[in-house]
């Protein structure tokens, strides 16, 4: 026990100590906290253990030891890892210094460069500056020598030669110049030559200069040339450059300036010049743009907005591009002849089926191919409505076929189809149909149409003439082989290798693919992603589909084909023709939209007052049926329109208030509200929410797909507007015998019915000497002292007038009634 006394209890070297720490907490409250801090043994080995020096003192470092867990394996595999990064990190180390060396040579190149260029640019002033200073020297000395010629050859004549000059002064003066150059070339570098000085070190060279802005190439040289022309003697005025300047109808004053190359504030003074005070942005007309371009001392060269349409090729084609394209033919005639039921029979196709009624609502394009040769045709309709249709169709063909049926006689609207071929110049091919019929009667048929100046072959006339059943398929060998005759003896041509040009045969709005156009190619190769423009509208052919519904990639000469990509819908009948660039195409159509626009503006304004009022008044008794009208096609809607405008007389008539292509949507239900009109839709349908707003307002729409219906029911509507027409039928007369005063009646004319019969409830007229004085009804009829309703002829009675008492002996009273009728359009 008393061994341990003052020995230390038995723990870890350096024991743990103990600390106290403050320790902050939230809202400023701290706390003191005791904090232990123990320390690590350290394990140090003994000397002569597993020391280097140990071991017979071979000097041969050993392996490190390995980590606890870690096998040799591992170790050896994260000693390569490791080995590979410190390779890979030298590699990029070095590639960095390689490339910002070549980068710092390429600096010192340039750097380089720029100084020889600087140098050789000083060393060319130099020269000339010199060059400059001589030609100056031998200026001076020969006008000094000229100065000096004449009091020498005075001297001369006096006998005296005058003392040489010194010539030791020359060259000091020559060299004191010399001397000085070298000193004002420094001074005028560092100060107002403006270059940089010293070297071009790499901060400046990529800064872009001492962050300042750089000069450009032009002004550098120019302030060369200044430089240049000062050395020689002073400024030289440069040439005026003439310049053509286009000048339009009008042009804003900041345009012309920038076409002369003039300043703005220049024009603007010259036109104050002369008396016109304009700004830089407004417009002044050609003839005042004309005089301020000869001010200025430029050319005019006038230009008209219609330029822009000149991109369009209309150059003729050469007759060696010239290549046979095929015929297109235009079937012609009355309607119900059967023009389709043929071009039925010869495509072996149903279009019939197709057309409401029977009836060909469009125009419809097609190819069949005959003996190998293709044959392009156009089926027009025979219905007087599309009138305007067919001459359409007949401008673009170059054969007709005019169908005559042989059980009826030329009707009006055959004679109107021989006019369209004829005015354009387009022969004939009579095809008499129904042959087959037991009425047919084909000798008539060729008689009425000598009245029209159309004398076939069997008549001995020029005009072929084949009898043709598109019921049983007689005659349609016949008929294409007259047709192909016909096409070799015109020998039709056209270029395929140029830009295409064709006709808008029919345009319509599809719900599905927009709008669409059916062209008829007449020059050229339509193809795939070509632009063009046609009419008001301009498109990039985005698809081409053939009258079979193929999707084709190139359409060449009297090839029809359905084409998609416009921008709007076209009028039929509009040429297509294509341009190179979709800039040119939508500045032709903006050009072709303001000229349209412009011409309704000026056909309205040329109404003058007078005439306002005049139309006023006449419109002022005359009803009108307003519709608003939207169709498949534009060639129906255009129809429908003519033919609403043959409806009325001058008591009623129909107005047309809007026409569209495509679907009834709101925007036509609530122009058809505000003007309280009917919408009829021919062929098409209205929308879901065109149907809601339309049953919401009350406003009726109207479905067609006949043009026959449709016109009866608008005819019948626009009778409903006629006011009854009254009728006078006379039902007596009466003489009048003696007048009587009677009083609270006034005076009485006792009557004798002559005629007829009177009536208290009919009408009267008082004639004097057969001149009406008054017209009224009676106030009171009686037969003695009763009162009675009629009196017959040959009897007596006692008549007063409404409202009127001047009555005589011997004038007669007309007595007769009034009846309304119903009037109906024709």
């Amino acid at each position: 026990m008393s061994d341990q006394v003052g020995k230390k209890t038995l723990g870890l070297r350096g024991g743990t100590q103990r600390d106290r720490v403050k320790q902050s907490f939230s809202h400023g409250r701290t706390k003191d906290v005791v904090v232990e801090t123990k320390r690590k043994r350290v394990v140090v080995p003994k000397h002569g253990s597993n020391s280097p020096a140990a071991g017979g003192g071979s000097g041969t470092p050993k392996a490190p030891r390995g980590i606890k867990g870690v096998s040799d394996a591992e170790m050896e595999r994260r000693l390569k890892a490791l080995s590979k990064a410190k390779a890979v990190e030298a590699d990029e180390a070095r590639k960095r210094e390689e490339n910002e060396q070549r980068r710092i040579e390429e600096l010192e190149r340039r750097r380089l460069e720029a100084e020889a260029k600087e140098r050789e640019m000083r060393e060319q002033r130099e020269r000339e500056r010199e060059e400059a200073a001589q030609r100056r020297e031998q200026e001076q000395e020969q006008r000094i020598a000229a100065t000096d010629q004449t009091p020498a050859a005075e001297e001369r004549r006096g006998g005296t030669r005058p003392a040489p000059k010194p010539a030791a002064k020359a060259p000091p003066r020559r060299q004191e110049r010399q001397d000085r150059k070298p000193r004002d070339t420094r001074s005028r570098s560092r100060e107002g030559d403006g270059r940089r000085s010293g070297k071009l070190t790499v901060n400046q060279a990529l800064r872009g200069g001492e962050g300042a802005r750089q000069k450009s190439l032009a002004s550098i040289r120019r302030k060369q040339e200044r430089a240049r022309q000062k050395a020689m003697g002073g400024p030289i005025e440069r040439e005026k450059i003439i310049r053509d300047v286009q000048l339009p109808e009008a042009i804003m004053v900041s345009e012309l300036a920038n076409r002369m190359s003039e300043k703005v504030s220049d024009v603007v003074k010259v036109l104050m010049q002369n008396g016109i005070m304009a700004t830089q942005t407004q417009t002044i007309d050609a003839d005042t743009a004309e005089l301020i371009i000869q001010e200025f001392g430029h050319k005019t060269v006038r230009v008209s907005d219609a330029d822009v349409e000149q991109v369009i090729d209309q150059v003729e084609d050469k007759p060696g591009d010239l290549l046979p394209r095929p015929p297109v033919i235009t079937v012609m005639g009355h309607v119900d002849h059967g023009k389709t039921s043929l071009l039925d029979a010869i495509r072996d196709s149903r279009v019939v089926a197709g057309e409401a009624g029977g009836i060909t609502q469009h125009i419809g394009a097609y190819q069949v191919e005959q003996d190998g040769r293709p044959l392009t045709f156009l089926d027009t309709p025979g219905h007087a409505a599309f009138t305007s249709m067919r001459a359409r169709g007949a401008h673009v063909t170059d054969i007709v076929v005019l169908v005559v049926a042989a059980n009826d006689q030329v009707m009006p609207q055959t004679v109107e189809a021989i006019n369209h071929a004829k005015a354009a110049g387009v022969p004939i091919i009579v095809a008499i149909n129904k042959v087959d019929l037991e009425s047919a009667d084909i000798q008539k048929v060729r008689t009425d149409l000598l009245q029209h100046e159309v004398v076939v072959e069997a008549m001995s006339g020029q005009v072929q003439d084949v009898e043709v059943s598109a019921k049983t398929g007689l005659g349609l060998d016949k008929l294409l082989e007259a047709i192909a005759l016909q096409a070799e003896i015109l020998e039709i041509k056209a270029n395929p290798n140029r830009a295409a040009q064709g006709a808008v045969i029919e345009a319509q709005l599809d719900v599905g693919r927009g709008p669409v156009a059916t062209v008829l190619v007449q020059r050229g190769t339509l193809r795939q992603g070509d632009v063009f423009v046609v009419g008001e509208q301009w498109g990039k052919v985005r698809a081409m589909e053939s009258d079979r519904g193929l999707r084709v990639k190139e359409a060449g000469p009297s090839v029809p084909v359905e084409v998609l990509g416009l921008n709007g819908t076209p009028e039929a009948g509009d040429v297509l023709n294509v341009v190179e660039t979709e800039a040119q195409a939508r500045e032709i159509a903006e050009y072709r939209q303001n000229a349209a626009k412009e011409k309704r503006a000026t056909a309205g304004a040329a109404i003058t007052l007078d005439q306002l009022l005049a139309k006023a008044k006449a419109d002022k008794d005359v009803a009108e049926l307003p519709i608003v009208m939207k169709a498949d096609v534009q060639g129906s809607a255009e129809a429908i329109v003519q033919a609403m405008e043959k409806i009325g007389n001058e008591m009623v008539r129909v107005r047309v208030l809007h026409s569209g292509v495509g679907a009834v949507t709101e925007t036509d239900i609530g122009l058809a509200e505000a003007s309280k009109a009917p919408v009829i839709g021919f062929n098409v349908r209205a929308n879901a929410a065109a149907r809601n707003t339309a049953h919401r307002k009350g406003v009726e729409i109207r479905y067609y797909s006949v043009i026959y219906d449709l016109v009866d029911d608008v005819k019948a509507a626009a009778s409903g507007l006629l006011s009854a027409e009254v009728r006078e039928r006379f039902i007596g007369y009466a003489e009048i015998r003696q007048t009587f005063r009677v009083s609270d009646v006034g005076n009485v004319a006792g009557c004798l019915v002559t005629e007829g019969v009177a009536r208290r409830s009919a009408g009267v007229r008082l004639l004097r000497d057969n001149v009406v004085v008054h017209e009224g009804t009676l106030k009171t009829l009686k037969r003695f002292k009763d009162e009675v309703e009629e009196v017959q002829s040959g009897q007596e009675c006692g008549m007063a007038f409404e409202n009127y008492d001047d009555i005589r002996v011997g004038d007669m009273i007309e007595i007769f009634e009034r009846e309304e009728v119903e009037r109906t359009l024709d």
